[in-house]
């Protein structure tokens, strides 16, 4: 059963001290010995003894050894070198003793981690910087023989350090951690440390580093180790822009104030900021461009406390500013200054490029892995017609070769093929209709059925949203054979005429039959059907990925199937590894919000930019949260406030064995001052 976490208790204050460095105390011995050894004086004739009387006594004196006088050198000696002694064995106070043979350190890298705090002395830092000091006190007060590993925790989790007992190592990989853009998991972090743990002998423990702002405040549940858990940072309010989509729509030419005036395209951003503080905000939210100044909208909004108050900001592009980055920021910022900017791109136009190509009789145009040849086709009219009737796409006709010779295609444009299937088709989502005899994009174009009767079709499928077939006829149609049963998307009686051609990149669809040899166009699920389409090739111009593009979520980038030499470049301008398959670039992580700029090279060589966002009201949350635990382990929960913070004094100590052994050398160069009247002459 889940309970809350029980508070820990602190403990009293201990003295560490190494023992490593006190073997340096044995030259104390050899120290002493040289001020009471006697000391081996050499024969020199003088005038007279009396001046000598004290080294004649010393050499009457039969035993080795002289009386020990306590002189300032020998005071300052024993003192330095006792200091030093004491330097090397790494003395240190801290608040308690971190107990068990075996410590995995697991720090919160998520996003609220990277808001602002104050140090214990009151110096600006952040939460992140507060943990990883916290972590190396830790590592510090560890007991004697005792390993340790580190964790991070944000979207997935790392391990940092492999079990080690060298400190400097450990150190080290606490140093490396940062706070990532991304919502955290506790819970796989500490299940990870749990499964390295459980395969060792001896007293085990995790102790969990957090600001206890968590997306999944039960990710602690099933804990069967001892846990700890330590919250740094204090709570403090933040406002955030927690959603953002941007479209392209249109508005009067004139403004809002002539709504009579012909409308003009524009870009419309709509955006959602949330009050996630116990004040009210004012604040402005403005929109720019990717690397310019200017600001294209703003709007001045106060959101109340707990408030989520919709934004929508608008500017008229040009063609130039089509698929570039747009910038979203509130304004005066806050402790959370990652969920203070949002990232967008505007779209390519309103309006959908369509190129509608007809294969034609004469026209060679080769199936992919199948032969030549192309059929006669009579449904090109009816289908420029349906394309035609919609208002938002700009349709361009012509032959097969002017599509696979266009120079500069947009590579979302929405190709329509009559009677013919190329291989390595330029563009977007496709529609071949009508193919010759082949193999055509996984299906096999086999022998002409004679009047089949259609008898179902996939109404699940978005392209036949809405589609009813009842009473069409068709003339002739293709038998067509897809790669698997679930690829049908039209059946008649006597076979298949329609299946899904699909690839990782593009939506492709293919109809065995010739529109124009049937009574379909005449219906109006045909122009239907057409919308259908031209709806999913517009989404799929909007996005441009497949899935969504959230931080620390793998991205998915449609590319042309023939690029090659993929490169993509981080918010930062740094290289991440991408993954290339069937014209699809998928990259693993994106850590940082921001733009991810992906370019490839090959016929159709072109770039893409991808904003990627937190947009998380768990993680922009920073009032804190109740921590739940259910398991059969020992849970404690603990403020960073309340651990006495672990300091070492090797370094005063070792100032202060210099500064002894700086004196004693001025000492014993020194020029002793002469009694007063010594230098005056005799008279």
């Amino acid at each position: 059963m889940a309970a809350p976490l029980a508070q820990a208790s602190a403990g009293s204050p201990l003295s560490l001290l190494a023992p490593g460095g006190l073997w340096l105390l044995a030259l104390l011995g050899p120290l002493v010995l040289l001020y009471i050894l006697k000391i081996k004086r050499s024969r020199r004739r003088v005038p007279s003894t009396w001046l000598w009387a004290a080294a004649q006594r010393d050499l009457m004196a039969r035993a080795p050894f002289r009386r020990l006088i306590a002189q300032l050198p020998l005071v300052l000696q024993v003192l330095a070198l006792a200091l030093l002694a004491l330097a090397l064995a790494r003395p240190a106070s801290r608040g308690r003793a971190l107990t068990g043979d075996h410590v995995a350190i697991i720090l919160d890298t998520s996003a609220s981690m990277s808001a602002a705090a104050r140090s214990p002395s009151g110096e600006a830092t952040t939460r992140i910087e507060l943990g990883k000091q916290l972590a190396r006190d830790l590592l510090s007060g560890l007991t004697p023989g005792s390993d340790a590993l580190i964790l991070e925790a944000g979207r997935d989790a790392r391990l940092v350090a492999a079990l080690d007992r060298d400190l400097v190592r450990l150190r080290a990989a606490v140093d490396a951690v940062a706070a990532r853009d991304v919502e955290g998991d506790l819970g796989a972090a500490v299940a990870l440390a749990a499964d390295r743990l459980r395969q060792l002998g001896g007293a085990r423990r995790i102790v969990v580093i957090t600001d206890g702002n968590l997306a999944r405040p039960d990710a602690l549940r099933g804990v069967s180790l001892p846990l700890e858990v330590i919250t740094v940072g204090a709570p403090v309010d933040n406002a955030a822009i927690v959603r953002v989509d941007v479209r392209s729509g249109s508005g009067p030419a004139g403004g809002a104030d002539d709504p009579r005036a012909e409308a003009r395209e524009e870009v419309q951003a709509f955006l959602v900021v949330a009050n996630l503080g116990a004040q009210p905000r004012d604040l402005y939210v403005t929109m720019r461009q990717d690397n310019a100044s200017d600001v294209l909208s703003s709007r001045r909004v106060l959101v109340k406390p707990g408030e989520r108050l919709p934004v929508v900001l608008t500017f008229r592009p040009s063609p130039g500013d089509y698929r570039k980055g747009l910038l979203f920021e509130l304004s005066p910022r806050d402790a959370m200054q990652v969920d203070d900017v949002a990232y967008g791109r505007v779209p390519a136009g309103d309006k959908l490029p369509v190129f509608l190509a007809s294969g034609g009789a004469g026209e060679a145009g080769p199936g992919p892995g199948g032969p030549a040849g192309t059929t006669s086709s009579s449904g090109s009219p009816w289908l420029a017609r349906a394309l035609a009737s919609d208002p938002m796409t700009s349709v361009t006709a012509g032959s097969l070769a002017d599509l696979l010779r266009a120079p500069a295609l947009d590579p979302d444009t929405f190709v329509v093929i009559d009677g013919a299937c190329p291989p390595d088709v330029p563009g977007g989502d496709l529609l071949i209709v009508n193919p010759p005899p082949g193999r055509c994009f996984g299906t096999v174009v086999g022998p002409t059925l004679e009047r089949p009767t259609l008898t179902s079709w996939d109404t699940a499928d978005p392209r036949l949203r809405f589609v009813t077939l009842d009473g069409v006829h068709l003339h002739a149609a293709s038998s067509l054979e897809p790669e698997a049963a679930t690829r049908a998307l039209l059946r008649a009686q006597e076979g298949t005429v329609a299946t899904d051609i699909s690839t990782a990149s593009r939506t492709g669809t293919l109809l065995g039959f010739d529109v124009g040899e049937s009574d379909w166009p005449l219906k109006a699920s045909f122009v239907l059907f057409v919308r259908n389409l031209l709806e999913q090739a517009r989404a799929h111009r909007a996005n441009g990925v497949t899935g969504p593009a959230r931080t620390g979520e793998p991205l998915r980038v449609s590319v042309p199937a023939t690029a090659r030499d993929l490169e993509v470049l981080g918010p930062a301008g740094e290289r991440l590894e991408v993954a290339q398959r069937a014209g699809l670039a998928v990259i693993a992580e994106t850590p940082r919000a921001g733009f991810y700029r992906v370019s490839w090279q090959g016929p159709q060589a072109g770039s893409v930019l991808v904003p990627a966002n937190l947009t998380s009201v768990a993680e922009s949350d920073l009032t804190p949260r109740q921590l739940v635990a259910a398991g059969g382990g020992e849970v404690a929960v603990s403020s960073a406030e309340g651990q006495d913070a672990h300091t070492e004094w090797t370094w005063l100590l070792a100032l202060a064995a210099l500064a002894f052994v700086v004196f004693d050398v001025w000492y014993f160069t020194r020029v002793p001052r002469r009694p007063q009247g010594h230098d005056s002459p005799v008279g």
